[in-house]
């Protein structure tokens, strides 16, 4: 006995100590690139989700080679487990691995990518723990696996390294470091094997674009998901709603959305999906009044299924063997739990006028979600359906306005690799303004969008502050489901919440544009400043040519994490102001910017200092930029309604930026019913700016009424 376990004990040792394999890759898309280790498990993120890649899309993106050596690249299983090592270069810097809220840079970290509820720590647990990363070298990895993934990114030292740092004394060099130079990022998957992706550049940003065309693309929301929505208080009744609705009108605050939440089902935690018919007597009436008001109804939900729900019967056999709040967990990887709940939400809800949902308590905390002991009857692993429960659910509640030919745009709390297409924003209960920003900054690396909702504040200066973050992110929504607040609840400021609400009312066609950018192109509408031109550290390195950080503080600053700022489109940088703030830098990329709101020269490739005062966001437009406006209404045009256009042109640079338009509620645009429109300025003969707009095109959407141009720069 003691023979047979010495030889185990010595075959395990020479096992662990083979090197490991060399994956083989395919180009399986133009600039992406596919390699399959040991046996993967059936069951992926990408399954889950269920979306083609844009291939169209993906062929029009730059011509990439493979980014990385690939004998540096190495996986193996070992013991069931699939270890993987892909190679890092001494400057290079790694943004991504999901929906980090305090960190941009993510090498030296030790992660474990886990859907949880967000915690207060960047420790991989968190709403949208996506297995993708990117490199400021221009390139990007997916892994698709959807268990829990442990990440090394730049920590471990092997033996064996081709660059194994030289060892130094403690007692005598003051070069020691407890975090010794590392070569790589490991990544360690609980499963017998794996499939692995490489997305081509040359750029980080096209990496990105890359990964979401493969995904299918980003969402397209309908033109009102991107006005102003308002979330009630969790008990309002019908009359309440429709009190506070009208008290927006009054007040000339913007309203595309009203939310309700959990009060408006009979029965909630767990959930009953029916109307609660002393609240809501009518439903049916109660939704065509809104929509007679030009207010869409979003409705809150959480899966988990009350005895009173009507499908409960027919969802229990199709459950977890645990509960959530004593609901019945349905497992929506089987079509006949999927068809049972589209059905019931179709008859509830979609058929009577509800706009879309808000889909709660899909992400943890462990003490009330299933455990991994739990089982379900598809045979997968708890694990795997905790990483894409969320993911389940929008594609199950997309399916619903699909089949309506509908555009939907809602909330939810968990999402993973593969859903970007679905039409969904996550939100939480972390309530820190600041890392809220660093959140939308990262959002534009994993596939995802993010609201820095507003709930509460302290003061009229912290809720003017947030509602300005807030009209420059994915979704403008207040949520006063707790504390009944109003955009009006601070009157000390109630002129300046209502201008940027109005602002973000004017901007809606620049933002529906970069939307469709997203959905047709694959650049994040929202994202990090390491995305954009000109930004990145190591760049700014190389024509310092060695000049120290004190003579050129644009470069320290770069090389810092840039997490309070970031690119909203195209052509404009958000700053925003914290409380307390009365002034603050802002790092300007190289090339001209300007000031949004004057036109005036702000700088370039340096650090500035503003202060804008209470009433403005700081903005600022690259040269050459092009932000088309309209007038500022309290809803987003709806379906055919023409709007006048008020372009807007910084700086002195000619240039084209090209506006999009169709009819902003249909699924239309996916059998090419859309246009994009030339928005062209260039230099008369006098050498004076002029702008033109080009022509929809036979038989395409026409939806500009009066053009006007306004050159900002003088």
């Amino acid at each position: 006995m003691k023979k047979a376990v010495f030889i185990a004990i010595l075959f395990g040792c020479l096992t662990a100590s083979l090197p490991a394999s060399e994956p083989q890759w395919s180009e399986v898309a133009p600039g992406v690139w596919r390699s399959i280790v040991g046996q993967p498990d059936a069951y992926d993120l990408l399954k889950a989700a269920g979306v083609p890649p844009a291939r169209e899309a993906l062929a029009r993106v730059e011509p990439a080679q493979f980014p990385l050596p690939a004998g540096l690249i190495a996986a193996d299983v070992i013991n069931g487990e699939t270890h993987l090592r892909l190679p890092l270069d001494r400057n290079e810097q790694i943004y991504g691995f999901g929906l980090n809220f305090k960190t941009i840079h993510q090498r030296g970290r030790i992660l474990q990518l886990h859907v949880d509820h967000y915690g207060g720590k960047d420790d991989g647990r968190t709403h949208a723990p996506v297995p993708f990363y990117v490199s400021s070298r221009g390139y990007g990895v997916f892994v698709n696996s959807a268990r829990y993934i442990r990440v090394w990114s730049g920590t471990g030292v092997r033996k064996d390294s081709p660059n194994f740092p030289e060892p130094r004394d403690r007692n005598t060099d003051k070069g020691w470091s407890a975090r010794p130079y590392s070569d790589s990022v490991e990544m360690l998957v609980p499963a017998a094997g794996v499939e692995i992706y490489v997305f081509g550049g040359p750029k980080p940003l096209d990496a990105v674009r890359r990964y979401n065309l493969f995904t299918g693309g980003g969402c397209l929301p309908p033109r009102w998901g991107l006005g102003f929505s308002h979330r009630v208080p969790r008990l309002y009744d019908e009359n309440q709603v429709l009190a506070e609705a009208r008290e927006f009108a009054e007040r000339g605050f913007p309203l595309d959305v009203i939310g309700l939440e959990p009060g408006w089902q009979s029965r909630s935690y767990p959930c009953t999906f029916v109307w609660d018919k002393k609240r809501f007597p009518a439903p049916s009436d109660f939704v065509a009044k809104m929509t007679g008001m030009g207010i869409r109804v979003n409705l809150w939900t959480n899966p988990y299924v009350s005895p009173e729900s009507p499908v409960y019967e027919t969802l229990l056999p199709l459950s977890s063997s645990h509960t959530v709040w004593l609901g019945i967990v349905p497992d929506f990887t089987l079509p006949k739990a999927v068809q049972t709940l589209v059905n019931l939400f179709k008859r509830e809800h979609v058929d009577i006028g509800v706009s879309g949902y808000k889909i709660d308590e899909t992400d943890g905390y462990d003490h009330y979600l299933w455990p991994d002991v739990a089982t379900f009857p598809s045979g997968l692993a708890a694990e795997q359906i905790r990483q894409t429960y969320g993911v389940l659910l929008q594609k199950a509640t997309t399916r619903v306005y699909r089949e309506k030919n509908l555009r939907t745009y809602g909330l939810t709390r968990a999402s993973n690799a593969g859903a970007a297409s679905f039409p969904y924003v996550i939100y939480n209960d972390y309530y820190s303004h600041e890392d809220f920003i660093t959140a939308l900054c990262n959002s534009g690396f994993a596939g995802v969008l993010w609201t820095p909702e507003v709930r509460s504040s302290q003061g009229g200066e912290e809720w003017l502050r947030r509602m300005q973050s807030v009209c420059f992110s994915p979704m403008a929504m207040l949520n006063a489901w707790a504390s009944g607040t109003k955009p009006w609840s601070f009157p000390e400021v109630e002129r300046q919440v209502k201008e940027i609400a109005l602002l973000r009312m004017r901007l809606l066609p620049y933002f529906y544009t970069e939307f469709a950018r997203y959905r047709f192109d694959g650049i994040p509408p929202f994202r990090a400043m390491a995305l954009e031109e000109g930004f990145l550290a190591d760049e700014t390195r190389m024509e310092s040519k060695g000049a120290s950080l004190e003579q050129n503080p644009y470069e320290e600053a770069v090389l810092k994490e840039i997490k309070d700022q970031y690119m909203a489109g195209e052509f404009l940088l958000v700053a925003p102001m914290f409380k307390g703030q009365a002034s603050r830098q802002v790092i300007l990329p190289k090339g001209k910017w300007y000031d949004f709101y004057t036109g005036a020269f702000a700088g370039g490739g340096e650090v500035i200092s503003v202060t804008p005062g209470l009433d403005k966001i700081p903005l600022f437009v690259k040269d050459g930029g092009i932000i088309p406006t309209m007038p500022a209404g309290l809803r987003a045009p709806g379906r055919g309604q023409k709007f006048s256009l008020e372009i807007r042109h910084y700086g002195a640079k000619e240039s084209v930026y090209t506006l999009y338009d169709d009819d902003g509620e249909t699924l239309d645009y996916e059998r090419g019913t859309y246009s994009w429109r030339d928005l062209r300025v260039s230099r008369d003969a006098g050498g004076r700016l002029v702008g033109a707009v080009s022509p929809a095109g036979q038989g395409k959407p026409d939806n500009l009424g009066t053009v006007t141009w306004t050159f900002m720069t003088r």
